[in-house]
């Protein structure tokens, strides 16, 4: 997979595309869906798919401040997008001027002149082009007229996480937001995860014979709500059942929010300075605060049973 940032670093004889435009923050079941259907569709017509996204998130450009939680950071992005099959990632530098752009413009710049657009698939609510004026409807216009085909693919949910609801990046950061991990990974298509590098804390684990991964983690994450969870912590390529703490560790009178992963029966690791991957199983209790350290040990170790039970269950 060619994997392009700005318009620029596009082969001059690129071909025709069939190609698929969005944030696709998470790469849903619906990107999913999308971009299958793209490669799908491109290896019919003999020509290459390719996905186009923005870094940043145009919200944080549009609306400063306003930056949505990320499910998943721009490189994570495109390896879950590289793994659907596709030809090439155009990432597009998302920048004030950009957002000035019309949807004509967008069209004839990174559709027909750059890609050489034979198809685009998207979803129903696609917008583009300044303050979203584009939507599908005008897209097929412009198509008509700049020879590229449209196709308009409906996604809807069906499932634990609620029937006839469309797939959205923005249900699945609420049921992340709200703990309902295993909601969220039936949106997802697998477990929510988040990344980061293993940085120093407090050290109360290696105390008290849990010793975590403290993860700075990426800049707007989507982190679950605070509370202890199964999941797996992945380092050096290793993935490891691990169970997962997410809150300010209310017994010590914390103030500072940690996302904190206990490899399961691991001895000896030294994991400092690793940029790790979590990712969340299940929920399995709210964040407390213990009125002595041997309650607190004693509940600890009923986590780490828990986990270990239900990662193995995974498998």
């Amino acid at each position: 997979m060619q994997r392009w940032r700005g318009l620029e670093e596009i082969p001059g004889d690129w071909g025709r595309s069939v190609v698929t435009i969005g944030s696709f923050d998470g790469v849903h079941r619906g990107h999913q869906l999308i971009i299958g259907r793209a490669v799908e569709r491109a290896r019919e017509l003999g020509v290459k798919a390719v996905v186009v996204t923005f870094d940043p998130h145009p919200s944080e450009v549009v609306r400063p401040g306003s930056h949505p939680a990320l499910l998943a950071p721009q490189p994570r992005r495109a390896e879950l997008i590289g793994g659907l099959g596709v030809d090439a990632v155009l990432v597009l530098p998302f920048t004030a001027a950009f957002s000035q752009e019309s949807p004509e413009t967008f069209v004839r710049t990174v559709l027909v002149e750059a890609l050489h657009a034979k198809l685009v698939i998207e979803g129903p609510n696609f917008r583009f082009g300044h303050k979203a004026a584009g939507n599908v409807a005008l897209l097929a216009e412009l198509g008509r007229a700049d020879d590229f085909e449209v196709e308009v693919l409906d996604l809807e949910l069906r499932g634990a996480a609620g029937d006839g609801v469309p797939f959205s990046s923005t249900l699945t950061r609420r049921l992340v937001a709200e703990g309902e991990v295993e909601a969220a990974a039936e949106v997802l298509g697998r477990p929510h995860r988040v990344e980061g590098v293993v940085v120093q804390g407090a050290q109360r684990g290696r105390e008290l014979g849990y010793p975590t991964a403290n993860v700075d983690t990426v800049a707007h994450s989507a982190i679950p709500a605070d509370g202890v969870y199964a999941g797996w912590l992945t380092a050096g390529g290793e993935r490891m059942p691990a169970a997962i703490s997410v809150g300010t560790n209310p017994t010590f009178d914390g103030t500072h929010r940690t996302v904190e992963a206990y490899a399961i029966d691991r001895v000896g690791l030294d994991l400092y300075g690793l940029h790790v991957a979590v990712d969340f199983l299940a929920y399995l209790r709210g964040m407390e605060k213990f009125d002595s350290i041997e309650a607190l040990l004693d509940r600890m170790a009923d986590d780490v049973k828990r986990a270990r039970e239900l990662t193995d269950s995974a498998l």
